[in-house]
């Protein structure tokens, strides 16, 4: 994530300056007897219930406005304050689109800016589809199942910001930016409060007397098993029998002829109509030059190969030397929910002087992937949004080569630090985190992280910090991991130390547990960083696969090495 192209503004940060005045609607409450009305002493029911649910908001106005036609009703249920919310967001967002599709860029005179505004109207549209499936969610559960749901539907409204986010982080040109920012201020404001009501639905639930489910602690919900909450059984029994050769894919890619296709490209095309259950793909041992993306409508694909190192994906698209959008270099992208992917190597040959090039990119819900090797230098592996777990993973890279704005857990994992251009630094991590309530941020849990061959001997005369913050509340933990001593004593760096609008290292959290190895000493961590925190055990159980991606309980009987527990 270089410094110059994906920094831009953020989109909180444009709303602030754009100023938009929204007056404060009164709501008035109904009633037979205008001479009560007149004498009534402090504010109705309805209003103490708005009062409420907009106290955590950032735009008191903006949600006044947009719950004050439900407030009229005194028979309206939290769901209903609810759906007002995510329903005036999404025709909001739906505005921004609109917006957005009527900017016109000239594919000839500037490729740029007109793919980063068709990256636009696609992430917009995949905000759009979650604000619908959040908007059915809360319709078709009652309140209780609603409290045990609260964290899948904050981290889907959380994913709607972060694509928003991105879309303007996408475009270059003021001309362009300044129009569709203009469009998407209210979208991003009611996003923002959005996420900020969902956040504490235990409170809105109490001003309307609703009884609260005790969750459990995160601590009785630890184990010792290897998947997140969403796998089912029929995934571990899918895995399992992969595992053991005995998996029956839908369609087999190789490149000497002996599958039904010879590029994954093809056999992601053959997904077919209706398809219920998952779409196996298995790729035999060869080196695909490839650029893939799975489009959001092609759910549940599992891809595996005959391992990393034998099965490879390998591209070269960069900005630092074809001008390409940071999206756009990606050599694998999935946009689609319940992705699984296996024993593969993701990897993008651009190196140091491409700057931008990420080897794999996971924009869809509750994707996993294992036995991976994801290959870079710098951003090689973008957490964009929604949930992701990573598990028994080779990761290398230099600059921000872990870097997104997902809830993104990634466990028993080798991170390997290569060596950067001269004069450059390495930065594990770069969190996007925008929205201090939002669900979104990095862990690393029981890692590795060590040099590559050509590092070593320079490991000491080339910066390496565990990261740096991307965004203003950027969140990663570094936990119960084995830290080499090419990490610097002070750990972090700020992503700037010159521009004050860039000042993220008063804002995000940074957190350390139980970490071993040379590089693990936190007496000597930047003072810089105001939030900093080695945590308690008790604390750092927030940050497991179970509480962190949103899981009931850990799966048992897993089948691939099982990581240690708290």
């Amino acid at each position: 994530m270089g410094a110059g192209k994906k920094v831009g503004i953020s989109v909180v940060s444009l709303i602030l300056v754009v100023g938009a005045v929204i007056g404060v609607v009164a709501v008035v409450r109904s009633s037979q007897n205008s001479a009560d009305n007149e004498n009534m002493k402090g504010p109705s029911a309805s209003m103490k219930a708005i009062e409420t649910i907009c106290a955590p908001t950032s735009y008191k106005d903006a949600c006044t406005r947009t719950l004050g036609p439900v407030a009229r009703n005194e028979t309206a249920t939290p769901k209903d304050y609810i759906m007002a919310a995510i329903q005036a967001t999404l025709d909001e967002v739906k505005k921004s689109f609109d917006v957005t599709s009527k900017t016109v860029v000239s594919n000839e005179t500037d490729p740029y800016n007109h793919m980063a505004v068709e990256d636009c109207k696609e992430l917009l549209d995949q905000a759009i589809d979650t604000l619908q499936a959040s908007y059915s969610m809360v319709g078709d559960n009652d309140m209780h199942t609603l409290q045990d749901r609260a964290d899948e539907l904050r981290s889907w409204m959380t994913a709607v910001y972060a694509l928003q986010s991105s879309c303007m982080d996408q475009i270059e040109k003021p001309e362009y930016k300044s129009a569709i920012e203009n469009g998407m201020i209210n979208a991003t404001q009611l996003t923002d409060n959005a996420i900020n009501i969902v956040a504490e639905l235990s409170e809105v639930l109490k001003a309307f007397n609703v009884p609260i489910n005790l969750k459990p602690s995160a601590r009785r919900l630890m184990g010792v098993n290897s998947y997140p909450s969403w796998f089912g059984a029929a995934d571990r029994r899918l895995l399992r029998a992969q595992r053991g050769g005995h998996v029956r894919p839908n369609v087999v890619v190789a490149k000497d002829g002996s599958g039904q296709f010879r590029t994954i490209a093809s056999a992601i095309n053959a997904y077919p109509k209706n398809l219920k259950g998952r779409y196996i793909i298995y790729v035999k041992a060869g080196i695909y030059d490839e650029f893939i993306v799975i489009d959001k409508s092609k759910a549940n694909i599992f891809i595996y190969g005959d391992g990393p190192g034998k099965t490879i994906v390998t591209g070269k698209r960069n900005f630092g030397i074809m001008k390409i959008g940071t999206m756009n270099t990606a050599t694998f992208s999935n946009n689609a929910p319940g992705f699984i992917a296996r024993r593969m190597t993701f990897r993008n040959t651009a190196g140091p002087d491409g700057h931008q090039a990420v080897a794999l990119r996971i924009n869809g819900d509750m994707s996993a992937i294992f036995d991976c090797h994801i290959e870079g230098y710098q951003d090689t592996l973008y957490y964009h949004a929604f949930r992701q777990f990573y598990r028994d993973c080779v990761i290398s890279g230099t600059i921000d080569f872990i870097f997104g704005m997902g809830d993104a857990v990634i466990q028993n994992s080798l991170i390997v630090v290569r060596r950067p251009n001269a004069n450059q630094f390495n930065t594990v991590t770069a969190d996007g985190k925008e929205i201090a309530r939002g669900s979104n941020g990095l862990v690393l849990q029981n890692c590795r992280i060590v040099p590559e061959k050509e590092l070593f001997p320079v490991r000491f005369q080339i910066p390496t910090y565990l990261g740096r913050p991307w965004k203003a509340q950027a969140l990663t933990v570094v936990m119960q991991s084995e830290l080499g001593d090419l990490i610097r004593p002070e750990g972090w760096m700020p992503w700037s130390t010159t521009d004050s609008k860039y000042f993220f290292h008063n804002t995000c959290q940074y957190y350390e547990f139980a970490n071993r190895g040379p590089g693990a000493n936190t007496a000597r961590r930047s003072r810089m960083f105001k939030r900093f925190k080695v945590l308690s055990p008790q604390e750092a159980t927030r940050y497991t696969v179970a509480a962190f991606l949103q899981g009931a309980q850990w799966l048992k009987q897993a089948h691939i090495p099982h990581q240690l527990g708290l």
